[in-house]
């Protein structure tokens, strides 16, 4: 890899992130055609890989890889829903649409083609729609946003990566409105700055 500074521990880092727009109009447009297919028994995740460098001074997200949901298919994956994130988050997490396992084929796949263009993996960003809408009733009390859910940190923790985005989307009065919020594997808030496009 071909990183500026060292990979900071895992979960340790305080920098800030500076993210592509051309990047995150990517992740957006793939959000939302997931969106679109959202029922209140299928919640659609979105889920992306975020490539980039480790600059001195920040984490420079300049590309992402999507991958697929091993969600159901992968057996770690499968025992982990059922031994530990199901008792410890609750039954909603039964649903096998809900929540994403990158599958360990695409996340090594991605790791060597980023090392081969000299960019790090730095982290992941995910979809959380307005669900308190979009969802059953049960889940009206529960609004998401782009803050990180308990399911979530359990998962920042777990993968040790230094950069963990959630981006909050909603659709009212027929357009499509996000907010982005950045978190290390702590789950301490990053500063985020998103790229100004100058044509």
């Amino acid at each position: 890899m071909t990183s500026l500074v060292p990979v900071p521990l895992i979960g340790k880092t305080t920098l800030p992130v500076l993210f592509s727009d051309e990047v995150l109009q990517r992740f957006l447009h793939a959000a939302a055609i997931e969106y679109a297919f959202i029922t209140p028994e299928e919640p659609r995740p979105c889920f992306a890989v975020l490539l980039g460098t480790f600059a001195e001074d920040a984490l420079i997200v300049s590309d992402l890889a999507f991958g697929r949901n091993a969600r159901v298919t992968d057996p770690s994956a499968r025992e982990e829903f059922a031994t530990t994130i199901v008792p410890k988050f609750g039954s909603a997490y039964e649903n096998s649409v809900r929540a994403w396992w990158l599958d360990p084929v695409d996340l090594l796949r991605i790791t060597r083609e980023a090392d081969a263009r000299g960019l790090d993996v730095l982290g992941s960003v995910h979809l959380h729609p307005d669900w308190h809408r979009l969802g059953p009733e049960c889940e009206r009390g529960r609004p998401l946003s782009e803050r990180p859910t308990p399911m979530d940190a359990y998962v920042f923790r777990g993968t040790g990566w230094p950069l963990n985005v959630v981006c909050y989307l909603e659709r009212q009065h027929g357009e499509f409105y996000y907010s982005l919020a950045a978190w290390n594997g702590d789950c301490e808030s990053l500063p985020l700055r998103v790229g100004m496009v100058t044509a």
